[in-house]
């Protein structure tokens, strides 16, 4: 069965990039270290030889990407990142990105785009359905704090590192008033970050 999983990278005061966030700096000012841990070793990632991990990360960041079947991010994170150029680093996995208005015009080569303009809901459904029973990935702020708020969220799956960035954007800002209890799955100390694992308990 189809699991939502929010799959992100954070600081351990809760940012997920810094400030001044733009195409030239994606993850903002200081955001580059809450990532470092992606580049930090010396095994390249079986699906991405652009990423390189120790042992323990190259395990935790390779093992679920089979078992994902469609992702789905924000505009923003879409326009900053200029559609990865047609082609996400983790190939052939279809993409939905939720927007007032989607673009006229867009590179696609090694990743196909679907531009959802009615809702996260129907994000959700369609990514769903294009999975085809593997999971649904989530790894941008603003479409979590939305899936929280809708109750759409099964597990997250967090790689917190050793950083206080201070500022930039928040992972858990505006997600309502009501408390969800988390429980914790799964706990790995990986090389410069702590994975966590928890699932969600509405």
């Amino acid at each position: 069965m189809s699991k939502v999983i929010l799959d992100i990278s954070m600081s351990l005061d809760g940012f997920i990039a810094g400030s001044n966030d733009n195409q030239k700096q994606p993850l903002g000012d200081g955001g580059q270290t809450i990532q470092s841990w992606l580049f930090s070793g010396d095994q390249p990632s079986r699906y991405n030889e652009f990423f390189k991990l120790s042992s323990t990360n190259r395990k935790v960041f390779d093992d679920p990407i089979p078992k994902t079947g469609a992702m789905i991010v924000g505009r923003k994170t879409f326009d900053i990142v200029n559609g990865w150029g047609g082609s996400h680093p983790i190939r052939d996995v279809p993409i939905f990105v939720v927007t007032h208005k989607a673009p006229e015009t867009y590179l696609e080569n090694n990743t196909s785009f679907t531009f959802v303009t009615d809702g996260i809901e129907s994000a959700i459904q369609q990514a769903k359905e294009a999975a085809n029973g593997k999971n649904v990935s989530i790894g941008t702020a603003s479409i979590a704090q939305q899936c929280i708020r809708a109750k759409l969220i099964d597990e997250m799956h967090l790689h917190v590192s050793p950083t206080l960035l201070g500022n930039g954007i928040r992972l858990f800002d505006q997600i309502g008033t009501e408390h969800i209890k988390l429980e914790s799955e799964k706990v790995v100390d990986g090389s410069d970050v702590i994975h966590l694992k928890y699932r969600l308990l509405y």
